[in-house]
């Protein structure tokens, strides 16, 4: 347990003592820090991804259980949570970052792609998640803010953001008691966004410093915090939660 969680923890129960969270796509960024934050909350951890080495290696780290596979493949999802030992209490799902094209050079097969990580995974795992999600427990889905503005290339993010939040909505009715929620993300300073952004990394990191309210860029330890918090929040369902710093309103 790091300094810090020590001296979060200082007079108070862990949040998430005795609780089991899964965080799919958990061995970087926002999923490793959410895995991280729930252990420091006192949760068993269950993290999963494709590279079996990678997941290995976070799991040693963290003292988590792991399971190395490729979730837009539903039958391996499928079976992940039918050998689940016993029921969980909150699953996190991060994924890929947006596809930005405009219509001249879009790849179907890619938006295509786009689409099913974003929209059919999550309801697979909502179906998957009847009777392995105890009553009251959570699904939190990660979706993003900057498709909500209008420019060629837009098309295939702009769909995703707007459908998302319809279908937590939706979700949390038909899933309830388990809660259902949505973190609309802005930029965040991750591996994914050093490999999408390559030799603009820097450029960008300096542009949101100098322009964003809070004075500083978002971190994957920012979404964590928020995402533990909707774990432990028993009165949050159906909602969906912008965290970008305010980029927004730039």
């Amino acid at each position: 347990m790091t300094e810090a969680s020590v001296r979060r923890d200082a007079g108070r129960a862990p949040e998430l003592l005795g609780q089991t969270v899964v965080v799919i796509g958990g061995s970087l960024g926002i999923g490793l820090e959410t895995a991280r934050r729930a252990r420091e909350e006192g949760a068993a951890v269950i993290i999963t991804a494709r590279n079996p080495d990678r997941v290995e290696q976070v799991g040693r780290e963290l003292g988590a259980d792991t399971a190395a596979f490729d979730a837009t493949d539903f039958d391996q999802l499928e079976d992940f949570f039918g050998d689940l030992p016993a029921p969980i209490d909150h699953l996190l799902l991060t994924g890929p970052g947006p596809y930005y094209a405009p219509l001249a050079d879009l790849e179907l097969d890619r938006a295509r792609a786009d689409f099913e990580s974003h929209l059919l995974l999550p309801l697979a795992i909502a179906r998957n998640a009847i009777g392995r999600v105890r009553p009251g427990g959570t699904l939190l889905f990660m979706g993003g803010t900057g498709g909500r503005r209008t420019a060629p290339g837009m098309s295939v993010i702009g769909a995703l953001t707007a459908a998302m939040p319809a279908m937590t909505m939706n979700l949390a009715l038909e899933l309830a008691p388990i809660r259902v929620n949505l973190i609309a993300a802005g930029f965040v300073d991750t591996p994914l966004s050093a490999t999408l952004l390559g030799d603009q990394l820097d450029a960008r990191l300096e542009e949101l410093r100098a322009t964003l309210p809070i004075g500083r860029v978002v971190g994957p330890e920012d979404i964590a915090n928020l995402a533990v918090h909707l774990m432990a929040n028993t009165a949050v369902t159906g909602a969906t939660f912008d965290i970008d710093g305010g980029q927004q309103l730039t």
